[in-house]
């Protein structure tokens, strides 16, 4: 899904706006680590390694997509920072990118596409090895007992435009017997007044829970466990929150 999406996915997302708006809560946590080395886990298009780097951190990206890191990379370039982007995938993050890191970043509801617990286990646990001692991770996912306790299907609709050209995307999920998701992403397109193009990419997505979430944390070695229910620390209310955003720390 994502080589097919990342031609799009800097005009999905209003980045001068999302930036703007989570930026400083991120820098509050790795400045509570001391953090300087930083590792972007499923970075997409790079924004938040790049905003990052230019504000002096060391950091380093990856991701299973190589359409996204090939758009990352470009996007440094013209920044004029020096990050470096790999495609690699979860759970070999400390062979690929190597250790000592003070800060993980997963954010942008990455962590679900894990689709099973014993693949969650794997990414957290290479999660704690990339970390030193004390390091952070801090999650961003999607409220997904919220989602799943109102069935909420749609996402709102998000649209762009360059010159005569018009974007349009609308998210949703389907909910599947075996209690996965696939989420969909319907691309809409039109040149000045004509037809409109459409285009459907899907992924499967695992409504990872705070319950099943947490306990999965303990196990691989987190502790001092922090949620909220936005980017900008908003306190986490599993009924009606829009994100659970998880911030925690290596301790053993």
């Amino acid at each position: 899904m994502y080589d097919e999406f990342s031609v799009d996915y800097d005009r999905f997302v209003n980045w001068p706006e999302r930036l703007a708006a989570e930026l400083s809560f991120i820098e509050g946590r790795l400045q509570a680590v001391r953090a300087r080395r930083v590792l972007d886990a499923a970075c997409g298009t790079g924004r938040h390694a790049i905003a990052l780097a230019q504000r002096g951190y060391e950091v380093v990206g990856f991701d299973a997509s190589a359409g996204m890191i090939e758009r990352a990379r470009a996007k440094a370039r013209v920044a004029g920072v020096d990050v470096r982007f790999e495609v690699a995938g979860f759970g070999e993050l400390a062979v690929r990118m190597g250790v000592g890191f003070d800060a993980v970043l997963c954010l942008g509801n990455s962590l679900p596409h894990l689709l099973t617990p014993a693949d969650l286990s794997a990414a957290l646990v290479d999660f704690a090895a990339c970390l030193r001692p004390g390091g952070l991770l801090l999650i961003q996912n999607r409220n997904f007992d919220a989602v799943l306790a109102q069935g909420e299907r749609w996402m709102g609709p998000q649209a762009h435009r360059e010159g005569e050209t018009e974007w349009v995307f609308l998210r949703f999920y389907d909910f599947e017997p075996d209690g996965l998701l696939t989420f969909n992403v319907l691309t809409l397109r039109r040149e000045g007044t004509g037809d409109w193009s459409q285009h459907v990419a899907t992924t499967r997505l695992w409504p990872l829970r705070q319950g099943e979430l947490a306990p999965a944390l303990q196990t691989a070695g987190f502790g001092e466990v922090s949620y909220w229910g936005d980017m900008q620390g908003g306190s986490f209310d599993p009924e009606s929150s829009g994100n659970l955003v998880v911030g925690c720390r290596l301790v053993n």
